[in-house]
Parts: structure tokens; sequence; C-alpha cells
């Protein structure tokens, strides 16, 4: 069974250049130019936080978040475009550096479930279905200042509240073991899984793998993906690479190691990924050496790469694939997959 592939990316994945050690490099670009940019690069969906789509929502009545919100959504119709998800952006607000579900003061803890419930209200009037958790803080630099049997209840129960909230939506966690904490709750995608039958509905939690994310839990992307997909957990991705475990990088997808993206590729065209209406999301950014005129290749190349990648595998002889498992010569298999790589 073969995917079906559409892709995605999120409007902060074209961005002016700046990281933690030097300023902005490039000039902002404006939402709406950004919405111009989908179709001419070959992506129809667009990944949202909650202040992508209403910024400065936290100054905004629910009915006029609502109300903004609509405006978007006839500007991607403009544009011919899906909202794939919404993710509430808990971890840049003040009330948010100490976690935001997991604090350990009730009203910042009240703040990030409001927050929560207005991205559920956004998402509804962009058409989509699908929140993101990316648990950004929710974890400790020392293990003393929390309880973690008590945070991992907190984080559930808010899973639960946003479940109540909409009955329609789903929610994907997006793992990930460090960066900005020292350790994470929920740093990896069978942590996700597990998290849902802490809830009354485990069927509406999933997930969505970052390729970096599991890179710096020490793992491999698509053992990954694929331990999601035999739990029918995996409903989206965030394709990427990454040089080392130093810290989220989020290169261009294959740009540093092209069998490790051709296996991420592989298993998802070969488990029938896209066939329920999964994207191929992007996280990646550019070098913050580009300059403005070509600040957009990385989404270009990482789709390529992708679609590249694709025809290697889908032109894979599956029947030597086979004997030389059986017969279990892996060497002969190692070369054989090399060579297809390298064109031999």
């Amino acid at each position: 069974m073969s995917g079906e592939f559409r892709f995605s990316f999120g409007p902060w994945n074209i961005h002016e250049g700046a990281d933690p050690f030097g300023p902005t490099v490039r000039k902002t670009i404006a939402f709406n130019k950004k919405l111009a940019f989908y179709k001419e690069m070959g992506f129809d969906g667009v990944q949202f936080h909650d202040d992508d789509a209403v910024p400065q929502m936290n100054d905004l009545s629910p009915e006029q978040i609502i109300s903004e919100a609509q405006a978007v959504k006839a500007k991607l119709d403009d544009h011919g475009l899906t909202a794939e998800f919404v993710a509430p952006r808990l971890w840049e607000d003040p009330r948010g550096i100490d976690g935001s579900y997991t604090a350990n003061d009730p009203a910042c803890r009240k703040y990030a479930i409001e927050r929560s419930l207005r991205a559920i209200d956004i998402a509804r009037a962009l058409g989509a279905k699908n929140i993101v958790l990316w648990l950004a803080r929710e974890g400790t630099y020392i293990r003393e200042a929390k309880d973690s049997v008590r945070a991992t209840e907190q984080i559930a129960g808010a899973i639960q509240t946003m479940l109540d909230y909409d009955p329609d939506i789903r929610i994907m966690i997006e793992s990930k073991p460090n960066e900005p904490m020292d350790h994470a709750y929920i740093p990896t995608i069978g942590h996700a899984i597990a998290l849902g039958l802490l809830t009354n509905a485990p069927e509406r939690l999933g997930c969505l793998i970052e390729s970096a994310h599991a890179l710096l839990a020490g793992l491999d992307p698509s053992d990954e993906m694929g331990y999601a997909m035999a739990h029918k957990k995996l409903w989206s991705v965030h394709l990427n690479d990454q040089n080392g475990m130093k810290f989220d990088q989020d290169k261009t997808f294959g740009s540093v190691d092209l069998r490790r993206a051709l296996n991420q590729v592989r298993i998802l065209d070969e488990h029938g990924f896209g066939r329920n209406g999964e994207w191929v999301g992007l996280d990646v950014k550019a070098m913050r050496s580009q300059k403005d005129d070509v600040a957009c290749k990385h989404l270009v190349n990482s789709r390529a790469i992708f679609l590249k990648l694709l025809e290697i595998s889908r032109r894979l002889d599956q029947t030597k694939i086979a004997q030389l498992r059986m017969e279990r010569d892996y060497e002969e298999l190692d070369m054989y997959i090399v060579d297809c790589l390298i064109g031999g």
C-alpha cells in the first residue's frame, strides 16, 4: 500500500534568522505574503500556532478571536490552502516560564488551559480538527522542582479538558526529550501514546513525530514513525534533519543523512501514510547566512528531496530485499541500499 503525499509547513519556517547567539539578519515578511508563497512552492497545507492566526490574542475576547480567525480562513480559501492544525503557543508567555499545565502556580495553569481552549476555537474557525501540543516547558531543570506523578496527571487533565470542550478535535502530541527544559515529562512518542490512556478518549490522542526530536532522544526517526503507525497513532510528521545532538537544528530534510531520510520516506510510503488525510509537514529553518531573496530554498529543497527519495524507495527491488533478509546477508543488503542511493 503506497502513501499519498501532500505537504505543509508553518509560517515560522520563513523567518528572520535570529538565534540564541545573534539578532535577526533578514527582513520580516508579512503573513499574507507568506501565504502567497505556499502554492508557488508546491505546498497545500498551513500549520498554525494560535497566535500565527490571531496575533495579540491574549488581549482579545473569545468572540474577537473567533472573528479574526474566520478572516484568516477567508484568506486561506482565497489562496486554495488548508489549515492542517493549530498549536497553542504556551512557552513564550511569562506565565509559561515554569511550565504551563504543570506550573506550580495555579493561576498559570488556569491561563494555559484557557488559552488552549481558545486555540481550539481558532482551529474550528480555520476548519481544522487537529490540535498539536508541543509540551515545551512541561519539565524541570532540577528533579525536586515538581512531582512527576502529579505533573503527568496535570498534563492528562489539561488534555481531558480540551477533549471535553470539543468532541470533534484530535490532539497530537509532539514529543521532545529536552530543549528548552533539561528533562521533559513526555519525552518520546511511547510516552505520548501512553498519555492517552489517562483520558476517557484515547482514540482521539495521537502523535506528530519530528525527525530532530527523535534524534535528540537518541532514537531513529523511522523507527519512531513505525512504532506510532503500528498503534495507528501517526497523524502527522515534521520532517527535517539534525547534525549531532547539540540542539534542535531544523535543517533541510535529508541534508545531513540521506539514508536516514530514505528510511523515513520508505516507512511512510510502504504503510500508506496520507491515505487517511495525514500531511507531510516540514519544520525546517533557512541557514542564517541565507539572503532575503533566497530564504525559502530550504522548503523547496526539503520537498524535492522527499520526492526524489520516494522515487528511489519505490524503485527498490522488494523481492531482492526479502531474499537478502531471509538469507541474513545484511552486508549485501547494506551495499544494495547504498548503491541505490548513489545511483549505482
